[in-house]
């Protein structure tokens, strides 16, 4: 059943003649928001968790914008729950459906940011019930730095009703919310919170000592010897790329020197591995020290640094 406000307007007919009073019915649209569930488990087993911060970013902070039915007396609205309240609520359960950790560990977990711009519902003769919804989303990882960008997203929906149709009316804006969400590209967002299998499809991911990244994960095989052997080994890290700094000397070992390890440069990524080297310096008392570089990019794609070092005597 339709519901309406009553209440009473003074009509004054004369300055000396009779007060009357007309009884006004206020129309009252009733709005109850749901969320459409999403495909579940899509991204089960992301290394990262994501926080989720929702911000009102309205310019006016009513659903219903405009209604042509009603033009003298404009009809009430009642929103269940409140705006932005659901936005915050079912954006996060239709995350953790979607399989995203959400609120896992305050120091590493990733942080996105919602901000609801248009959430609006609007009854329009001959068409019907129009609902806009927009968001403006951006990512920071664990260190707050930006990694998905300021991005608009944007549902609409359309419901051929009357317009007092308060089902119609919760239909139109729900599907425009749920349409808005699809709109988000949880993939790319995912990927930011996942380690790829390869360092080359992680191409701008850098490389910050949280074990993360594919390039962390790349196991590099270290085998250095020299004629004669018992010579000391060391290496430092020599870059021609802002973003990776240069590095002392590091003893690691003396000949014939073999190992295994991961890769734990600071801002290293691979597509800026081919800027990087890494110098290896033999030496040994009595002969001429020697020294050798190789270029990250191959290291990495060979998953191998090995030389032999035939050292001259001074």
């Amino acid at each position: 059943m339709k519901r309406f406000i009553l209440g009473s307007l003074l009509v004054v007919l004369s300055a000396c003649g009779p007060v009357k009073t007309t009884t006004v019915y206020t129309p009252v649209i009733d709005i109850n928001l749901a969320m459409q569930s999403p495909q579940p488990n899509r991204f089960v087993g992301l290394e990262y968790g994501i926080r989720v911060n929702v911000q009102d970013g309205r310019s006016i902070g009513t659903v219903l914008k405009k209604h042509d039915n009603y033009l003298i007396t404009p009809p009430k609205e009642t929103v269940y729950p409140e705006v932005i309240s659901f936005v915050s609520e079912s954006t996060r359960r239709y995350m953790r459906t979607l399989g995203f950790n959400l609120d896992a560990d305050i120091s590493t977990d990733y942080m996105m940011n919602l901000t609801v711009k248009e959430f609006n519902l609007s009854y329009l003769s001959g068409i019907g019930w129009s609902a806009n919804v927009q968001f403006n989303i951006e990512v920071f990882d664990n260190h707050r730095k930006l990694v998905y960008p300021n991005v608009m997203v944007v549902g609409r929906a359309n419901v051929a009703s009357s317009g007092s149709d308060d089902v119609s009316a919760s239909a139109a804006i729900n599907a425009a919310y749920g349409n808005a969400m699809k709109d988000v590209d949880w993939d790319r967002i995912a990927f930011f919170l996942n380690r790829a299998s390869s360092a080359e499809l992680e191409g701008n991911k850098q490389v910050k000592g949280d074990g993360n990244t594919a390039l962390e994960a790349t196991v590099i095989r270290w085998y250095i010897d020299s004629a004669p052997k018992g010579a000391d080994v060391s290496f430092r890290i020599v870059s021609s790329t802002p973003d990776v700094k240069n590095t002392n000397s590091n003893y690691v070992g003396s000949t014939p020197y073999e190992t295994t390890e991961t890769f734990d440069v600071k801002g290293l990524t691979y597509n800026n591995s081919g800027n990087v080297q890494v110098e290896v310096v033999c030496e040994k008392a009595g002969y001429i020290t020697q020294k050798k570089r190789f270029n990250l990019r191959q290291v990495i794609d060979q998953k191998e640094i090995s030389t032999k070092f035939n050292l001259i005597k001074e």
